[in-house]
């Protein structure tokens, strides 16, 4: 596998060789190193423990409907620029989203400098946008940056009943 550097929390990214991108997680639950691919059936989990992993990928035009939209979980897209300072700092709060809702919800993100139709699609003005997807379909919008918190509480608002919040203490079905 090719990779670059590791990102925060030491994920790697790059590719299987077969083109299909893949990130590195370390389990919070074991401490195992495992490979998460940016598509594929079902949702990760540690080869070691089984604990769920979080799901992070990045897609564009070529191949958004693997990644995203045939997703079998909830997907959380964020539609951002890299020139853009309020998607640098909404970053981490994502990626903390999608940690805490390992096994419940993927996070997709799509540079839209990088993806014009995608960008087109959904009809950006603003960046950060973020949508959930479920089964493909768009069923909440946000734009602009907010911390970790309200990112959670808007997504948990967002997710079909039948993939509710991690929280055991929601009344929501899990």
């Amino acid at each position: 596998m090719s990779a670059s550097p590791p990102d925060r929390g030491g994920r790697a990214r790059g590719t299987d060789g077969a083109g299909t991108a893949v990130r590195t997680v370390v389990c919070v639950t074991c401490g195992r190193t495992n490979r998460v691919p940016a598509a594929a059936e079902g949702s990760p989990r540690c080869g070691n423990c089984r604990a769920p992993l979080p799901w992070i990928a990045e897609a564009g035009d070529a191949d958004f409907g693997e990644v995203a939209e045939q997703a079998s979980l909830p997907v959380l897209v964020d539609l951002w620029a890299a020139w853009c300072g309020p998607c640098r700092q909404v970053t981490p709060a994502l990626e903390q989203v999608a940690e805490d809702r390992a096994g419940r919800l993927k996070l997709v993100k799509v540079d839209i400098d990088k993806s014009p139709v995608l960008a087109r699609r959904f009809e950006v003005q603003a960046v950060p946008t973020l949508l959930v997807l479920d089964h493909g379909r768009p069923i909440a919008r946000r734009t602009g940056a907010a911390p970790a918190n309200a990112l959670r509480r808007w997504v948990d608002e967002s997710l079909p009943t039948s993939h509710g919040p991690a929280d055991p203490a929601s009344r929501r079905p899990s």
